[in-house]
């Protein structure tokens, strides 16, 4: 029977201070399907209070700590109760509070990358899988609608056998040393401790990884990965290029920096095909560059009847009317909520377009991989998944 009500959700993370947190909260609030009742936004009781209270949640609904939260969550009536958690906090937390809700009853949506590294993501997967709930990652960019256009003339043969991908991911906003001058986001990615054995792959890099795959759907065979940290005390990576051999011939080029002075969020993919050339660039999001062999150039643009009804679907303006990084990020919860909502009805099965648990787990692999090349001189390293 369908449930003829908004999913109700609960935040552990994304108190004051934090950026990704608020996006999450504008893109599951764009298309009115949820509703956001409870949460634990910091490991400060009191801005976790604050921040409750700016959202105007009820108080009783505002948590000192997320196990407290899971616990008095799963304790009241199933017609109260949240549906799902979403959990925006540093890496090292988001296997402990992802396993914590899983085991409690509750649906689960995370940002990325998944856990700290590859031997937590395999233990989480083993209990999403066990729980029979919904794990959703938020690799947002794959939400966008002319990335999900690639994806379709990719997998409808149009390119003929691909032969490389170039995938490039530069910013600049660590070219100075943050982390030391109390910039909350720059402190947590640059400590081991709390973002995990690399900072820009980890970060951005994954985001580039998770983003060729989804368009091209080839599948790493092994890699090159040259890691370099520029700012001098630093302890962790803030560049790194990366070759990659695919199972089945394909080449590709993986660059991701965060010390690249004048760019901003320079997201873009390149994908050459025996038959045709594909470009998107994440700053431009609403194009793509579609040039078959031998012929001029042509630039999609969403919102227009030829992208067909795949794009359609996860697009909300008329074409000349953009949609961008929050729209993007709410198809990711548009797919992962009707997944949910099909999850509490009773029904399994069914095709829902979200990055999942074993992407999680892939993209971690793909960290540890890259981690290995680089500590070993830039030797190319198998590439293990399962």
């Amino acid at each position: 029977m369908a449930l003829k009500r908004k999913l109700r959700y609960g935040m552990v993370g994304g108190g004051q201070g934090a950026f990704i947190g608020a996006v999450h909260r504008m893109a599951a609030n764009l298309d009115g399907q949820i509703e956001l009742v409870a949460g634990c936004f910091s490991s400060d009781p009191e801005n976790s209070r604050v921040t409750g209270g700016q959202l105007f949640l009820n108080p009783a609904r505002i948590y000192a700590s997320y196990t407290e939260m899971a616990e008095r969550e799963a304790a009241l009536p199933e017609g109260e109760r949240v549906d799902f958690v979403v959990i925006v906090t540093p890496n090292f937390l988001h296997a402990p509070v992802a396993t914590t809700f899983l085991k409690n009853g509750f649906h689960v949506i995370c940002d990325k990358p998944m856990t700290l590294n590859l031997k937590e993501a395999k233990a989480l997967r083993a209990i999403v899988r066990q729980s029979g709930k919904i794990f959703a990652l938020t690799h947002n960019y794959t939400g966008y609608p002319m990335v999900k256009k690639a994806r379709e003339l990719v997998r409808n043969g149009k390119f003929g056998k691909i032969l490389k991908t170039v995938t490039e991911y530069p910013q600049g906003w660590l070219l100075d040393r943050l982390e030391t001058n109390g910039h909350k986001q720059a402190a947590w990615r640059g400590d081991p401790k709390r973002t995990g054995a690399t900072c820009c792959v980890g970060d951005i890099g994954t985001h580039a990884e998770n983003l060729g795959r989804y368009i091209t759907g080839l599948e790493i065979e092994s890699l090159c990965a040259d890691f370099t940290t520029f700012i001098p005390g630093r302890k962790l990576e803030d560049d790194a290029n990366l070759l990659l051999r695919y199972k089945g011939g394909a080449k590709g080029v993986l660059h991701c920096s965060q010390i690249s002075c004048g760019e901003e969020n320079n997201l873009n993919i390149r994908v050459y095909g025996t038959k045709v050339l594909l470009a998107w660039h994440q700053e431009h999001p609403n194009e793509l560059k579609f040039q078959a062999k031998g012929e001029p150039a042509k630039i999609l643009r969403r919102g227009n009847s030829y992208v067909g009804d795949v794009t359609k679907k996860f697009t909300r303006l008329p074409f000349g009317h953009p949609e961008a990084f929050i729209e993007a990020f709410a198809n990711i919860y548009l797919e992962a909520v009707a997944a949910i909502r099909a999850n509490i009805a009773g029904k399994r099965g069914g095709k829902f377009d979200f990055p999942t648990i074993d992407d999680g787990v892939y993209g971690m692999a793909f960290i540890e991989t890259a981690l290995k090349s680089a500590n070993l001189n830039a030797k190319w390293t198998k590439f293990v998944a399962s």
